[in-house]
């Protein structure tokens, strides 16, 4: 009787977990990223260290990870240690969040579906690259 007991507490606690949604951040997580105002193009979204993020819309046609390699190299992936650390929804921002795994099996964050990036020559509060070879910085 009591081994049951265990196994049905064991298999309830298994079953909270599995309806956990990979989206949610943990209590206190902090986002990773952030949203900034730009004075060219309103508001964006940057790195906690307010690097623009950018997608690439080779990737809109089929919402995979194309960027890879020396691609990835000049366009740092926004990686993730675990989905868990990414909310569904930031305050004031119209879309949501969540992660892909990139072909290495790194976490990856997405916005509106498609992976984001920031661009390796790029300092804090700058934005340099939209419109260029069809990188968009993320306006919100």
């Amino acid at each position: 009787m009591r081994t049951s007991l265990i196994f049905i507490v064991l298999a309830a606690v298994l079953a909270a977990g599995v309806t956990t949604t990979r989206a949610e951040a943990r209590p206190g997580a902090r986002p990773p990223a952030i949203v900034l105002t730009d004075k060219t193009f309103g508001r964006i979204l940057a790195t906690r260290s307010h690097q623009a993020l950018y997608t690439w819309n080779v990737e809109r046609r089929d919402r995979k990870v194309h960027c890879t390699g020396a691609c990835a190299r000049l366009w740092p992936p926004l990686i993730v240690g675990s989905a868990a650390a990414v909310p569904r929804r930031l305050p004031g921002v119209r879309g949501t969040f969540g992660v892909i795994r990139r072909p290495g099996g790194a976490l990856q964050v997405t916005f509106r579906g498609l992976p984001i990036y920031t661009y390796v020559h790029e300092g804090p509060d700058q934005v340099l690259c939209n419109d260029v070879d069809g990188w968009f910085v993320v306006r919100v």
